[in-house]
């Protein structure tokens, strides 16, 4: 019994997990460089931004280009800087992503999709 409650916990945090909780999430899986799963929070067209290179992509073609900037630029650690969850539909994060070429300045923005956060942008710039 006390196993079936616990599972079932555990399931409905994962589904309703908190807009913070899931800002947290996307600078751990920056920290990873893990493009697989960013990829399966992007929108179905990501507004991406790497660099001065800022363009409208569809899904498959934004992870893509986030694989190539992981491929050249090893991620180390990521710091959460900026959370703004004020609003249910949209939340804005903004982290620090420290690679093995450098810091970058990470920003991204989630928006509401039938009660899914989806990433709808996702900005890359030099540390300043």
């Amino acid at each position: 019994m006390k196993l079936t409650c616990l599972t079932l916990f555990m399931l409905l945090q994962v589904f309703f997990m908190p807009a913070a909780d899931t800002i947290d999430h996307v600078a751990d899986l920056f920290a990873k460089g893990n493009t697989s799963e960013i990829a399966k929070l992007f929108a179905n067209n990501v507004d991406m931004g790497i660099m001065a290179d800022l363009d409208t992509y569809p899904k498959a073609r934004a992870e893509q280009i986030l694989q190539k900037f992981f491929t050249q630029n090893k991620p180390i650690s990521s710091k959460v800087l900026h959370k703004v969850t004020s609003s249910a539909a949209y939340n804005v994060g903004v982290i620090e992503l420290t690679t093995d070429k450098g810091v970058f300045r990470v920003s991204f923005t989630l928006k509401d999709n039938k009660g899914v956060m989806q990433l709808v942008e996702v900005r890359v710039e030099g540390a300043k």
